[in-house]
């Protein structure tokens, strides 16, 4: 047992070491005066300030955070509603349809659905820019919060409804009462998830997104392309401390509502 424990241990340091080097090696150049990522020479904040200094590029993070935030809590509230209306699906058959059309979105390539978006609003004629994006966000995100809440419904005994009902509690009070406070971590989950697929995404966004409206994902790419700047591994290092934040938030609240529940207390 010992020895496996090491070689997992071993095993996981590696993935991770994998998977962050990258990482940690653009940080460490987004410091670098040389303004290459070969040889370092020496230690600057002048990319940073080049990130602050740049007007348009601020409006960009700003359009991709309103559009991060407005999308999370719409898709919140449209996948709670969806979480809820799969669990009382009584038909064995009918559900399972349900959960697999969810997860189909889920699983699908990125191009298809952002291609889908595409043509989908073409046809509409909509036009592309915040509101494309903002709709095709929500859309993607929906599926994620149905998959975050619906265990959480699961877990829940039937007996805390049949009570509440028994004690004279209307529908509605069994719903804001009993049954989103029981899945309060789902949905806090659901959220934070929905909000980092929506800061990141790259993919559906660049089918969707028209002229004069740009997110950080399409400005670094189209930046990346024009030749290597530090200013991108700068704007990504912030990216990158930003998601480490919203994580490390997500994980206090989650850490504290199962102390209260743990506790008997309502958070």
């Amino acid at each position: 047992m010992g020895r496996n424990s090491k070689l997992s241990n071993v095993y996981l340091f590696i993935v991770f070491a994998i998977l962050y080097m990258p990482i940690f090696y653009l940080i460490y150049y987004s410091f670098n005066s040389g303004g290459t990522m070969q040889n370092f020479e020496g230690f600057t904040l002048e990319w940073y300030e080049e990130v602050f200094a740049d007007t348009r590029l601020l409006i960009i993070v700003l359009n991709t955070f309103v559009i991060a935030l407005l999308s999370a809590v719409a898709s919140t509230i449209l996948g709670v509603a969806g979480a809820l209306a799969i669990h009382q699906v009584r038909r064995k058959r009918t559900k399972n349809t349900l959960l697999s059309l969810n997860n189909v979105l889920i699983v699908s390539p990125d191009v298809v659905i952002g291609a889908s978006f595409l043509i989908f609003f073409t046809m509409l004629g909509i036009q592309l820019g915040f509101s494309s994006v903002l709709l095709s966000h929500i859309a993607f995100s929906v599926p994620i919060v149905v998959i975050m809440v619906l265990p959480k419904l699961q877990e829940m005994s039937p007996t805390l409804i049949d009570a509440a009902r028994d004690l004279g509690a209307s529908s509605w009070q069994v719903l804001t009462k009993v049954i989103l406070p029981f899945v309060k971590p789902g949905i806090f989950a659901g959220f934070f998830m929905a909000l980092t697929y929506s800061l990141d995404d790259f993919a559906v966004t660049f089918f969707v997104t028209g002229n004069g409206f740009s997110t950080l994902s399409i400005e670094i790419y189209s930046r990346a392309r024009q030749g290597v700047s530090l200013s991108i591994n700068a704007l990504s290092t912030l990216l990158f401390l930003l998601t480490i934040i919203l994580v490390v938030g997500y994980y206090f609240i989650n850490t504290r509502n199962n102390k209260l529940q743990g506790k008997g207390l309502r958070p």
